[in-house]
């Protein structure tokens, strides 16, 4: 009598278990959670966007940075913040320097060595 009410107990258990399962995927698979799931993940993916354009722009305006103190192109606090200064003398040296180099240079063009 023991075992028989034991295993009852056990069946009904199982199918009120297995009842709960079934109804919690229903619900997930209703048009409504499905369009709900599918607009939280474009919001997700939309905030990893963000942080990464943010991430970009950041990484990018301190490489601006460094290649312009490496270049002597500094920032002058009376132009607007787009308008950057003019070079200093050291880059203009190094300009003129590789004008006059390439100014006595002359390229000429042999047929014969293509093929």
């Amino acid at each position: 009598m023991f075992r028989r009410a034991f295993w009852f107990t056990a069946g009904a258990a199982a199918g009120v278990w297995a009842t709960t399962k079934v109804n919690r995927q229903l619900k997930k698979l209703t048009p409504e959670s499905l369009a709900a799931q599918a607009a939280d993940k474009a919001i997700e993916a939309g905030h990893r966007l963000k942080d990464f354009a943010l991430d970009v722009k950041s990484g990018m305006s301190q490489r601006e940075d460094e290649l312009n103190d490496a270049l002597g192109l500094h920032q002058d606090p009376e132009l607007p913040a787009n308008v950057t200064a003019l070079p200093g003398p050291r880059r203009l040296q190094a300009i003129e320097h590789d004008q006059t180099k390439n100014r006595f240079l002359k390229v000429t063009y042999n047929r014969n060595e293509d093929h």
